[in-house]
């Protein structure tokens, strides 16, 4: 029997043989298609080639697509389980042409694989063509030979295919197989045609209009071919089932959920196994691509897929959290078709986990009050919509599985009392937010967000999306639209670009329009709890509110971002590791061009230390290890050794971020803290990390200056540069310059003290001669101008001057770049009669100084007019023959 992933790689391996490039599965969230919530089609990847936006890098291509139909248009989440071929998850088999053949190959590649590829009976086989489309309806009865009979006209739009209300279209072909007289139901456009006899296997869209206006549709110059074959259903008729749930990769799951919860199937819950493995599937795939849950948007979606698997094993007896057991499965069975999953089993696993442990609790309370609330209710009654929202706003009891419990019980909710009792507590909360005391400039964000609801940030996965402008704000008013040369703010409805937070910059690049507008985008920041805002300046053209837009950042910079990012997790634990476990980070700045980390430590780091951190942080660079994201519950995460970052704000769920692998203990990993920043994929990317600079921040707070990767190899290359340099001035090789210079040194030390050793002698009197020594009254006084003479030898000089004089007073100033410095110096015979902090506060009032201090022998002052320096000496000689004729 062929599997499902045989026959994947079976298609897959035909179309290639037929001259199609294999393209990999593009991610479940769009980036080319801001109106989709989920990639839902095996076409969404390729829009922008069908449409000419952007030319197909070749003229055929053949997928298996991932897609997800849980939210919005395509929604089949609530049918799924109970019904043989609904899912939330499914992969799509498709093969294209980009204006290179056309209806007739199409038919007949189809035609080849079904029957002769599958095997498939042509007997069993039926087709339907657009009622108009006659080329079709005579290809398939010329290459197929299938006769009139089974070839259906359906006028109905399920039989032409649009993109939208403009743009490419064309008739459609489906494949119908007939499962049997056993199975009810008639042949498509019959009226029984909803029953299950006739499944539809395959649609070959033949894209050869363009849709001009809802009037005008005109023929395209290079018609194409888009096709999807649902893999799940053709398994189903490959393997003899009539059920998709029956195929080997389901049969797989569910024994797996069988084993997990103890529980076989029956009659009463034969639904339960079927939606926890289909939601498995859409959980995991979801998380792989980057979508983690919360109360909006995608995360939300995701959020009620994995609840309504988890009730789903509350009624098989689950009692322990066990879809998150399930993961290795299904990793196992799709891991090699997609490696994405294989890669994020970990992450999948700890938020599959995480959630579930949590959801149990909301439910095993929110079941019991719901079971209280709906005592006296029956069939067809409802339950009133405060006890709803009580149960949502108080208990954290979703609506959506309020409705799912009371399903079966076939009891409904009040949606209109849900809704008027979640705007009564929003009008509340905007109340209080209004008088909270926050300016009024930042009303503007509250309100936007309100009304628009969360941005979906994608940037973990991509540097590059689509989106909607949603609101514009200028002069801190909203307004619908920026015009050329304004400056403004733009919110979308989801962005790749990182808002500042936990110390890493915004980040920034260009939004461009459609219809030719370019938004500079200098600065993107978080308002009103989950809003992305993208500040700058409109450089082209007009950008008003609803138009579809491209947003790219600025590549390079990012990456730089992230290497520092990363390297201050490879610091932190560094730090840790060399200086002791007390170290812990008191904030950051995580830019571009260089990064600073501040820590906690008491004194500064010795340059020993420094190159220990640098050395091992650089260490674990050099292991190229993958960066490692998972979601946790915040306290687990914590409790399990995960660091919480300096001024980061928590939710419940948080991202912890692990990379490396401990020196010397590859079994443990080096690095693990709570983080939303961006990351490298790899330490490896970081390339170097150079620390640049150590200082005091605050007491007990030092901080590291740091660059990495290419910063960092210019910062040596020039710092290599300058001592190349330097040897060069010094005519000696660049690795003698350090022994060079020192000897410079020292020889300069030793000029320098003979210069001023010679300097004193000539400020006393010259070298050998007598010093200039007065008699003032009975008191021998020496009083010196001098110059080139440093203030700290000052004091030496007095004390020699003393000596020379051997009793009296020695009056110095010392003139320095048009300063002063004074000092005064009396012999111990004559303190008790004359003081030189009387003497020197003369002096230093004559130089335009105040005060002045220090002992009766000695005292120094100075004075910011270095021209009086003979009236300060004067007023010295005065003050002393005063002292002296009275003494």
């Amino acid at each position: 029997m062929a599997t499902v992933n045989d026959i994947r790689t079976a298609f897959l391996d035909f179309f290639a043989r037929e001259g199609h490039e294999p393209v990999a599965s593009s991610p479940l969230v769009p980036r080319n298609d801001p109106t989709l919530m989920f990639t839902n089609a095996g076409m969404v990847q390729f829009k922008d080639y069908f449409t000419g936006k952007s030319a197909a890098p070749w003229p055929r291509a053949v997928t298996a697509q991932k897609c997800v139909r849980a939210g919005g248009k395509h929604n089949d989440l609530d049918n799924v389980g109970y019904t043989a071929r609904h899912h939330t998850f499914f992969e799509m088999l498709g093969n294209f042409s980009f204006g290179d053949y056309f209806k007739a190959r199409a038919i007949e590649l189809a035609w080849t694989l079904v029957t002769k590829e599958f095997g498939l009976a042509a007997d069993r086989l039926l087709v339907t063509v657009f009622a108009s489309d006659d080329d079709a309806f005579e290809l398939w009865r010329r290459i197929a030979g299938l006769p009139e009979s089974r070839i259906v006209r359906i006028a109905s739009s399920d039989n032409f295919w649009a993109m939208g209300e403009t743009g490419p279209c064309g008739p459609c072909s489906e494949i119908f197989y007939d499962h049997g007289e056993g199975i009810p139901g008639g042949p498509p456009g019959s009226p029984d045609e909803n029953g299950d006899r006739f499944i539809e296997i395959w649609n070959l869209v033949f894209m050869q209009y363009e849709q001009v206006t809802p009037e005008e549709r005109i023929e395209l110059p290079r018609p194409s071919i888009d096709t999807g074959m649902g893999l799940e259903r053709i398994a189903a008729v490959l393997q003899g089932v009539h059920d998709n749930y029956d195929i080997d990769l389901f049969r797989t799951l569910i024994a797996a959920v069988h084993e997990q919860t103890g529980r076989p199937t029956n009659a009463i819950n034969r639904a339960s196994p079927r939606v926890i493995a289909d939601h498995l599937r859409a959980a995991s795939f979801l998380i792989a691509d980057g979508v983690l849950p919360s109360n909006e948007g995608r995360g939300y979606v995701l959020r009620r897929i994995m609840r309504r698997a988890m009730r789903h094993a509350h009624l098989l007896g689950a009692e322990e959290p066990s879809i998150y057991r399930l993961v290795p499965t299904l990793v196992h069975e799709m891991g090699d078709a997609y490696p994405e999953l294989r890669r994020a089993q970990a992450l999948v696993g700890e938020t599959l986990k995480l959630e579930e442990s949590r959801f149990q609790r909301t439910l095993a309370r929110g079941l019991s009050l719901l079971d209280a609330a709906t005592t006296s209710l029956g069939r067809g009654d409802t339950l009133d919509g405060e006890t709803a929202f009580r149960l949502y706003d108080t208990y954290g009891f979703p609506l959506d599985l309020t409705q799912d419990a009371l399903k079966n019980r076939g009891i409904g909710v009040d949606l209109m009392g849900f809704n008027d009792a979640m705007e009564r507590q929003r009008a509340e909360a905007r109340a209080s937010w209004i008088g909270s005391g926050d300016t009024a400039t930042e009303t503007v964000w509250f309100r936007l967000r309100e009304r628009i609801g969360a941005t979906e940030f994608l940037g973990y996965e991509t540097e590059s999306a689509e989106g909607v402008v949603l609101g514009l704000v200028a002069g801190g008013v909203e307004t619908d639209r920026l015009s050329v040369g304004e400056e403004g703010a733009v919110v979308v409805n989801q962005t790749p670009f990182y808002a500042e937070s936990g110390g890493q910059v915004g980040d920034t690049g260009t939004i461009l329009s459609t219809l030719g507008a370019r938004f500079r985008v200098t600065d993107t920041q978080k308002k009103a709890d989950g809003l992305w805002v993208h500040y700058g300046r409109l450089e082209a053209g007009v950008l008003k509110t609803g138009d579809a837009v491209h947003l790219a950042v600025d590549g390079a910079r990012r990456a730089a971002i992230r290497s520092n990012h990363s390297a201050t997790h490879l610091l932190h634990a560094a730090l840790r590791a060399v200086l002791g476990t007390h170290v812990t980070q008191k904030g950051s700045l995580v830019a571009p061009e260089r990064m600073r980390f501040d820590f906690a430590h008491p004194k500064p780091l010795t340059e020993e230390e420094l190159l220990a951190v640098e050395d091992m942080a650089n260490a674990v660079v050099l292991q190229d290890s993958s960066v490692e994201t998972r979601l946790m519950d915040r306290d687990g995460a914590i409790a399990s050794g995960a660091m919480a970052l300096f001024g980061e704000k928590y939710g419940d769920e948080v991202r912890v971020v692990s990379m490396g692998r401990t020196p010397g203990d590859a079994g443990k990993t080096y690095s693990v803290e709570l983080c939303g920043g961006t990351h490298v994929q790899r330490t490896g990317e970081i390339g170097l990390i150079a620390v640049i600079g150590e200082s005091a921040v605050a007491a007990g707070v030092r901080r590291i200056e740091v660059l990495t990767g290419q910063a960092a190899r210019r910062y040596f290359v020039e710092q290599d540069r300058r001592v190349r340099d330097i040897a060069a001035r010094l005519k000696v090789r660049p690795d003698e310059a350090v022994e060079r210079v020192g000897t410079l040194i020292e020889e300069r030390r030793r000029l320098e003290r003979e210069l001023a050793e010679t300097r004193k002698r000539m400020a006393l009197g010259g070298s050998g001669g007598e010093p200039a020594v007065r008699q003032v009254g009975s008191v021998n006084l020496m009083a010196r101008s001098v110059e080139g003479v440093a203030p700290k030898d000052l004091r030496g000089l007095v004390d020699q001057g003393k000596r020379q004089v051997g009793s009296g007073v020695v009056a110095i100033v010392a003139i320095n770049e048009g300063k002063a410095g004074l000092v005064v110096g009396v012999t111990d015979d004559l303190t008790d009669r004359i003081s030189a902090v009387d003497l020197v506060r003369v002096g230093a009032e004559a130089l335009g100084g105040k005060g002045g201090g220090g002992r009766p022998d000695l005292a120094q002052a100075g004075g910011p007019d270095a021209s009086r320096a003979a009236a300060s000496l004067d007023a010295i000689t005065a003050a002393l023959s005063e002292r002296a004729g009275a003494a």
